[in-house]
């Protein structure tokens, strides 16, 4: 008695799903249908967008692909609205549903709102833009995109490295992109027994004949330390920011061989062994 009570139990739910998709089935097909039109045009439209913004000259390229995201997913809201609609939900159940749903994804996702925030922070205050060669405590590199959730960029070394953007935050970040000039620092050891002013002046010399090392602010070079077996003497001079490496590597080169060419030593650490 009880194995038939169980089918006829499972007979009138088989019956009752059956009659749920008859009287359904136009309401399923026409919610698939919205579903899947609203996921293609919600692409289309921050494609759109993403173009469009991309022609305005005097918009920030950092904030376009943060627009075509928030875009994507408005149409995805209203995608997920009109689907609950078909099934005869009002419009007030559909917003407590989708208050409470938000409230408990945003607590599962505390972490994804922290950087959802940070990136709006750092397209708020600006510490640095697409295109700038940025430090933080995550790594380095070239920005190449400032999205919702973290920071795009690419190593000197050409690797792509994705940063998510509450790390950068919530820390310092170096910007070498950001001011037009950089001042190179160099620090040249000379030997206790060579002449210290023959030496500045050679160095000096070469900075100012460099045309990328800038006459104001005027290059210096000083003694800062007696070490244990050398005299340094160190160089500043301020370059464009472009130009700061390759003036850097040339600059090193042209000392040494102006150095050795005048008989002033660079010395360095001697191993002496003592035998017994």
């Amino acid at each position: 008695m009880e194995k038939l009570e169980k089918v006829e139990e499972y007979k009138a739910l088989a019956a009752e799903f059956l009659h749920f998709g008859y009287e359904h089935t136009v309401n399923i097909f026409s919610a698939l249908a919205i579903l899947v039109a609203g996921f293609i045009l919600a692409g289309w439209v921050a494609r759109i967008v993403r173009r469009r913004l991309s022609n305005v000259k005097r918009f920030d390229n950092a904030l376009i692909p943060v627009i075509a995201q928030i875009v994507r997913y408005a149409v995805l809201v209203f995608t997920l609205i009109l689907v609950l609609a078909e099934f005869g939900i009002q419009t007030t159940s559909i917003i407590a549903v989708l208050g409470a749903a938000g409230l408990a994804i945003g607590l599962a996702l505390q972490g994804t709102l922290q950087n959802v925030a940070a990136g709006f922070m750092l397209l708020f205050i600006r510490p640095f833009t697409t295109g700038d060669f940025i430090e933080t405590a995550a790594g380095s590199g070239t920005v190449d995109e400032i999205g919702l959730f973290m920071t795009r960029m690419r190593t000197a070394q050409g690797v792509f490295v994705a940063v998510p953007n509450s790390k950068i935050w919530s820390d310092s970040i170096i910007n070498y992109s950001r001011l037009p000039t950089r001042r190179i620092d160099l620090v040249f050891g000379i030997s206790y027994e060579d002449d210290i002013d023959k030496a500045r002046t050679l160095i000096l010399n070469l900075a100012e004949k460099d045309d990328r090392v800038l006459d104001d602010p005027a290059p210096v070079i000083n003694v800062t330390n007696l070490g244990d077996s050398s005299v340094d003497l160190q160089l500043r001079a301020w370059t464009k920011r472009q130009d700061y490496w390759q003036a850097r590597w040339d600059l090193i080169r042209e000392v040494k061989y102006s150095l050795d060419k005048a008989g002033i030593s660079i010395p360095y650490p001697h191993v002496q062994m003592v035998s017994s």
